[in-house]
């Protein structure tokens, strides 16, 4: 029996978030947060790669997580445009394979929503960031307004299963904190475009102790 929901997320899911994270104003906010970065860099949810071309001259390696086949092969023309050298070292934010303190930054866009254990994930970023690294993250989540948080919990379940487990309703900064990383500025706004339970988003920033 073929597992049609296994397809749809392994085959069909990363193709539609890439489409839709790849616009102009994502791109600009994308930048942002790779704005700090040098050395180098893990990225949690590497997917079809559109972080590249935001990443500054000052990284000289990007290790990429991405669980999908999907979008790591979404990612090789862009992979191929650039002379930094990329490599896919696993599948799981979860468990990385990383020494502790072996990375400078860890870049995460759009991807906290997704893995099954964020606390899990934050916990293992702080593992492998050397002191004073940072994390870098452009999420979307809990809303602040109490009736838009209430329609995201009430999508929850339908948006878990058509969106290969995407959660409308975490609470991103809350998870940073609680992982032992010391939260440095965020900033929390509708994303550009209509607002939507689908549309609120952090942009910030937090340094392994």
């Amino acid at each position: 029996m073929i597992d049609r929901m296994g397809w749809w997320e392994d085959r069909v899911v990363p193709g539609l978030v890439d489409r839709a994270l790849k616009g102009r104003d994502i791109g600009e906010l994308r930048a942002e947060a790779c704005a700090g970065l040098d050395g180098t860099v893990l990225e949690l949810g590497f997917g079809g790669g559109l972080n590249l071309r935001h990443l500054p001259a000052a990284v000289t390696r990007v290790d990429a997580v991405e669980p999908a086949d999907r979008g790591w092969a979404l990612s090789e023309r862009r992979r191929a445009r650039h002379d930094l050298p990329v490599q896919r070292v696993g599948l799981d934010g979860q468990r990385l394979d990383a020494a502790d303190a072996s990375y400078d930054h860890v870049l995460c866009t759009f991807t906290l929503c997704t893995i099954p254990d964020p606390s899990l994930a934050l916990r293992e970023v702080r593992r492998v960031l050397r002191p004073g690294g940072t994390l870098a993250f452009l999420e979307h989540g809990l809303a602040p307004t109490a009736v838009v948080a209430r329609w995201q919990r009430r999508l929850d379940p339908l948006q878990r299963r058509v969106a290969g487990g995407c959660h409308l309703s975490r609470d991103v900064p809350a998870l940073v904190a609680a992982s032992g990383l010391q939260p440095g500025p965020v900033r929390a706004a509708y994303l550009p475009g209509p607002r939507t339970p689908w549309t609120f988003g952090y942009l910030g920033t937090a340094t392994a102790p």
